[in-house]
């Protein structure tokens, strides 16, 4: 049986923060629909940057998800150390998020097989990204932190927690559109994130997978219980 490789818990937090980050600034580049993860936060920037131009789509990520914390607190009705590290994580994140979208603005999207490529990319490099932030303590952002903790207390498997919250999160940012840019237009929430909310969980179990039967997870620094309390 061939070895696992050791990859620190530590890295597979800051390889999926970017690798996800990229995800997502290749599905706004395809313009086929966000992911319903960050479709709401997405379409928060998208209302909000017509009247200020200088709120990019990673302020308006930190943003929504400091309101999930609040959510999440309240349904917990318990607040952890862990929860405000989760924040932090949004803000790196939220960086990560508008440079990914400057370094990617040059990449072509003309014509319909190109825009697929580019989602199809995003899908892949955002599922890759999600299912290392759940193999790390540090605190992940605030939608994964959600479903893993909901999966934890409630003794859920993950991916099945994470096709509802992808579901709902769907339906949230299709009355966002509405409410922002009227009944039949459909902005940030398209094809593409149907498709996203009814495969995500069950590809990001699969990539899970393969990843714990590639890599052998272990923390390089001492700091786990100060991430769980």
């Amino acid at each position: 049986m061939k070895a696992k490789k050791v990859c620190f818990t530590e890295a597979a937090y800051f390889i999926g923060i970017f690798i996800l980050a990229l995800g997502t600034a290749l599905m706004e580049k395809a313009n086929f629909g966000m992911s319903m993860v960050v479709a709401p936060a997405y379409l928060l920037h998208l209302k909000l940057s017509q009247h200020y131009p200088i709120f990019s789509f990673g302020m308006a990520e930190y943003i929504f998800q400091a309101i999930l914390i609040v959510i999440l607190t309240a349904i917990m009705r318990n607040f952890k150390k862990s929860y405000l590290f989760s924040f932090v994580t949004a803000v790196i994140y939220g960086f990560a998020l508008d440079i990914m979208i400057w370094a990617v603005r040059a990449v072509p999207s003309e014509g319909v097989i190109i825009r697929t490529v580019l989602f199809m990319l995003g899908l892949l490099f955002g599922t890759i990204g999600v299912a290392f932030l759940f193999h790390t303590y540090i605190a992940p952002e605030a939608y994964e932190l959600v479903v893993k903790e909901i999966s934890l207390s409630r003794g859920i498997k993950i991916e099945k927690v994470k096709t509802v919250y992808d579901c709902i999160s769907c339906a949230v940012g299709i009355l966002m559109s509405f409410a922002f840019f009227g009944f039949g237009q459909f902005e940030g929430v398209k094809l593409g994130t149907i498709f996203c909310a009814l495969i995500n969980g069950k590809l990001i179990g699969l990539i899970g997978g393969a990843l714990e039967s590639s890599f052998e997870f272990k923390d390089a620094l001492k700091l786990r219980e100060m991430f769980n309390k």
